[in-house]
């Protein structure tokens, strides 16, 4: 099996994926900074080369379990092959490609769920049922879920009987309480976890009885996070309430970046799974390495100019409003990562925004506009496992 044939096949899935990993780098991860930039809080270029960076490692130490699901959690009964693979990965960049030129909006992890679930089904796998339960109930929960917190959130920033002084930092100890408990790759953990977090480890190294199925070093190191990150926002809005929201905005695009990297390599890794893990023996890690620096090379070279344009969205919706969709996409991110579940980045902010305008009696955003967007994900999702099953026949009987 190791033949030209072979080789090149791997070439081609590799290459396919590297450039997917590319698009999903220039587009998909440059939200999080948007606000920031729309409030004059860091330049554009320095926005871009960061979102590389915080993108790219979230891709190396969260990108494993999405990664996994997307190659051999949607088709039971088979593994993807690299001709299968490339099929699915062109079928999800087409998509994508069509809704950056034409201004449709084209959900990355709908596109490539699809795909996938159509080339196995053409290889002759079996439905994983149990799985696409789980994701659908996901999706589905997505935008109630996301709209609410940012109800909420802005809700909060809104009141005038909560000073700024006292509201944003409140949302930046939720911020660092959840940074506490991130699953990392990089962190050690036991025999039966492949990630761990900070407070996880901490909670090993000093093996300290459950209280109510509660680890004590668990919560002691979430409250720790949680009082610094108030105590620094809030000391930075008490000098000043404009500096404060703007270091408050970095911090929060940051974090997203790095969750939006995580939750996204896998869509450009997931296909290759079996080839690199199976049929090469490869570590996991060389496979989220590839995307990571798709990831890296599409930020730098792609998202400045995306940059441009959504920051001056941003800048119209208002600084609170702009908090108010990137903390539901932070939680809701990582919720997924934990899951293994691949999700819309579009889906979450989109819907972090509708609920943030709620808040000040208007969503902002037509019916019309809403429905268009979710008819689109559909037929996204039903066109790309119709046209991922199709091509990967096409590719069989060409190639033999």
């Amino acid at each position: 099996m190791a033949g030209a044939g072979f080789w090149a096949l791997v070439v081609l899935a590799t290459v396919t994926s590297l450039l997917t990993a590319w698009a999903l780098g220039a587009n998909s991860n440059s939200p999080p900074f948007a606000p920031a930039i729309g409030a004059n809080a860091i330049s554009t270029m320095r926005a871009a080369f960061l979102i590389g960076i915080l993108a790219a490692l979230g891709a190396l130490t969260q990108g494993g379990a999405i990664s996994e699901t997307v190659g051999a959690g949607l088709i039971d009964g088979v593994a993807i092959t690299s001709l299968a693979a490339t099929a699915g990965l062109l079928t999800a960049s087409a998509f994508m490609a069509f809704g950056v030129y034409s201004g449709y909006p084209v959900p990355a992890a709908f596109a490539t769920t699809g795909a996938m679930v159509g080339v196995g089904l053409s290889l002759g796998g079996d439905p994983a049922v149990e799985t696409y339960r789980r994701i659908t109930l996901f999706w589905i929960l997505v935008p109630p879920v996301s709209g609410g917190l940012a109800y909420l959130t802005a809700t909060i920033l809104r009141r005038d009987d909560i000073p700024e002084t006292v509201g944003v930092p409140v949302l930046a100890a939720v911020v660092g309480a959840i940074i506490a408990n991130v699953q990392l790759g990089i962190i050690p953990s036991g025999p039966e976890a492949e990630q761990n977090s900070l407070a996880g480890f901490a909670a090993d190294l000093v093996d300290l009885p459950a209280v109510a199925t509660v680890e004590p070093m668990v919560a002691v190191v979430t409250l720790a996070f949680a009082a610094l990150s108030f105590q620094y926002i809030r000391r930075r809005t008490q000098q000043s309430v404009d500096r404060g929201i703007r270091t408050f905005l970095v911090v929060l695009g940051s974090v997203v970046a790095f969750s939006s990297g995580g939750s996204q390599v896998g869509l450009a890794t997931g296909p290759l799974e079996n080839l690199y893990s199976a049929e090469l023996g490869l570590p996991g890690i060389v496979l989220l390495a590839i995307g990571a620096v798709g990831i890296l090379g599409g930020a730098w070279m792609g998202a400045p100019r995306l940059l441009q344009a959504t920051s001056r969205e941003y800048a119209s919706l208002g600084i609170r409003r702009s908090i108010a969709a990137l903390v539901p996409g932070f939680i809701i991110a990582q919720a997924a990562i934990a899951l293994g579940i691949p999700i819309s980045f579009n889906n979450i902010i989109i819907s972090g925004v509708i609920g943030g305008g709620l808040a000040g009696g208007s969503a902002g955003v037509s019916r019309r506009k809403i429905g268009v967007t979710l008819a689109f994900w559909i037929i996204t999702l039903v066109a790309s496992i119709a046209i991922g099953f199709g091509l990967y026949r096409a590719f069989a009987a060409v190639l033999g």
